[in-house]
């Protein structure tokens, strides 16, 4: 390895370091997201160390072919004390700042699409269902009042045939009306049992 080379080395890894300590800053600062969740925490904290060696060493094969000496340790470790030293306060409250301008511009984008898209279609929605509501509920009105109509002559016409009918014809009437209401009363003491108990 030429000299150029082992300097190109060192100037990179130094890089190399000073990124890590941004990066490490960046990740700890994020962490707070998920650390209730223990597993989350581990499969992020295994995933950001092996994605940074990968990335390290990615950088390092691009300038001497991925060789590893003593000096690029030590050339990470420098990167890394630098950044300590010299950024990571800096870099602290520019992180900070980015969080809260990302957090306001998140709220604001959600409040919009609140505003433009989901408040519109609710309001669309629930007049939509008011609508149908009310047509179905005026039908019904109509139904029920056209059957009245309907239903009114002929129940005063067979109120009038059954008084001219002879006694032992209504009294025959009567007990199959009365069947017929004790059938239906007791299918509805049945329905509402069955609905009771579905509940």
């Amino acid at each position: 390895m030429t000299l150029d080379v082992q300097f190109i080395t060192m100037i990179s890894m130094t890089a190399g370091g000073f990124y890590l300590g941004m990066a490490l800053d960046t990740f700890r600062r994020l962490s707070v997201y998920w650390k209730q969740r223990v597993l989350l925490v581990y499969v992020m904290e295994i995933s950001f160390w092996l994605m940074q060696t990968l990335l390290l060493y990615f950088v390092l094969f691009q300038v001497n072919s991925g060789e590893l000496r003593v000096y690029v340790f030590i050339a990470i470790l420098l990167g890394f004390a630098m950044y300590q030293a010299l950024a990571a306060n800096s870099y602290k409250r520019l992180l900070e700042h980015l969080i809260n301008v990302t957090v306001k511009v998140y709220r604001f984008l959600v409040n919009v699409v609140k505003m433009i898209i989901i408040t519109p279609i609710t309001f669309i929605i629930q007049l939509i269902v008011t609508v149908i509501v009310f047509m179905a509920k005026l039908l019904w009105n109509l139904i029920q009042y056209t059957l009245k109509i309907v239903v009114a002559p002929i129940v005063w016409i067979s109120r009038i045939v059954f008084r001219m009918l002879p006694q032992t014809i209504q009294r025959k009437l009567h007990k199959i009306a009365g069947f017929y209401s004790t059938i239906k009363n007791t299918c509805k003491k049945w329905i509402n049992n069955l609905m009771s108990k579905r509940r």
